[in-house]
């Protein structure tokens, strides 16, 4: 038979009595933390650090953002507070004086639109704006030297001049033709062979008459003037039979004339060319403010009320009317802006 003395069994009884409170509260412990209402206090604690966790993050300062780094025309202007427009003083009705040498025009307004931009750009309360004269011979060089910062008249952006300075997204597409007295007998290009024929100095048209006058044997006596205006002189005068140019200039011209109706545009294009503004060689963060605007000005309509007070209404200094309806070319222009050269 078993021998189990009294204090033994009461040993055995407690260490007994020991593992199964252990393991029962252990049970416990696991129907709790897989109970309901455990899971969601776990869960709701858990939502409370996450919570903590990023009202702090909050509170950390943000980093702030760097100043722009301007460079070139930019900061040019931005800390000279000065920007150097070149303008024409004959360029009817682009860029020229009226009759209290103030400089107005189509480009002008559009070249005051980028002033504007640019200002807004810079965020500067003020731009002080120095207007430079320019000619047709001059021109490229003063922006090239860094004397004029843009100008806005009417330059033909092409190839060539894109080696020595960079063109804004075109402000008028033209056609050469030629300014003639109706009496004169020149009704186009091949009624000028032993003609006296003028020009303006350092224009594509003088390349193009040049050209012409070499190839096709014309034995015409070209003449360069220095401006728009003494070359009309010199057709007004007689002293040449016609006046070859961009037409829009050409009936520019035609709005200082004694007789308006005594002159006629006359000829088929010898060339279809885009104006720019000239900026300089290869600032693309300057060419693009300019861009801007230009682009704005014309796909929100604001160009084309600025192509009619110039084109279509009377303009300084007679208050004549070129009477100049805005073409195909322009029409697809203002919807579509580019920068791109005909040549």
């Amino acid at each position: 038979m078993f021998g189990w003395s009294g204090r033994g069994f009461e040993r055995d009884m407690k260490v007994i009595g020991n593992s199964n409170g252990l393991l029962f509260a252990v049970a416990l412990a696991t129907v709790l933390l897989s109970s309901p209402a455990m899971a969601e206090a776990q869960s709701k604690s858990q939502a409370q650090v996450k919570s903590q966790a990023q009202s702090k993050s909050k509170a950390q300062p943000k980093a702030q953002a760097q100043p722009r780094e301007l460079a070139g025309m930019l900061k040019k202007i931005k800390d000279s507070g000065v920007i150097s427009l070149g303008h024409r003083a004959a360029s009817i009705p682009f860029s020229y004086y009226d009759g209290e040498r103030q400089v107005i025009g189509y480009s002008q307004e559009l070249m005051l639109k980028v002033v504007e931009a640019i200002k807004a750009d810079l965020k500067m309360a003020t731009i002080d704006i120095k207007l430079v004269p320019v000619n047709s011979s001059n021109r490229l060089e003063m922006v090239a030297d860094g004397l004029v910062d843009i100008e806005c008249g009417s330059t033909t952006n092409n190839s060539k001049r894109q080696k020595k300075v960079s063109f804004s997204t075109t402000i008028f597409i033209i056609g050469t033709r030629l300014l003639t007295n109706r009496d004169s007998g020149v009704l186009d290009f091949p009624d000028l062979s032993g003609k006296n024929v003028v020009t303006t100095k350092g224009t594509t048209s003088e390349r193009l008459l040049r050209e012409m006058n070499d190839s096709k044997k014309m034995n015409m006596s070209i003449i360069a003037a220095r401006d728009h205006g003494e070359a009309f002189l010199i057709l007004e005068t007689r002293r040449a039979a016609a006046f070859m140019m961009d037409d829009a200039l050409l009936y520019g011209e035609l709005a200082k004339a004694k007789k308006p109706e005594d002159w006629a545009v006359v000829g088929t294009p010898q060339s279809f060319e885009a104006y720019g503004c000239i900026l300089p060689k290869d600032d693309l963060p300057f060419k693009e403010v300019v861009d801007r605007a230009l682009t704005t000005a014309m796909t929100s309509g604001e160009a084309e009320k600025i192509y009619a007070r110039w084109f279509l209404q009377p303009i300084p200094p007679k208050g004549l009317n070129l009477n100049f309806p805005l073409s195909d070319a322009m029409k697809e222009l203002y919807k579509a802006p580019n920068d791109k050269a005909f040549d």
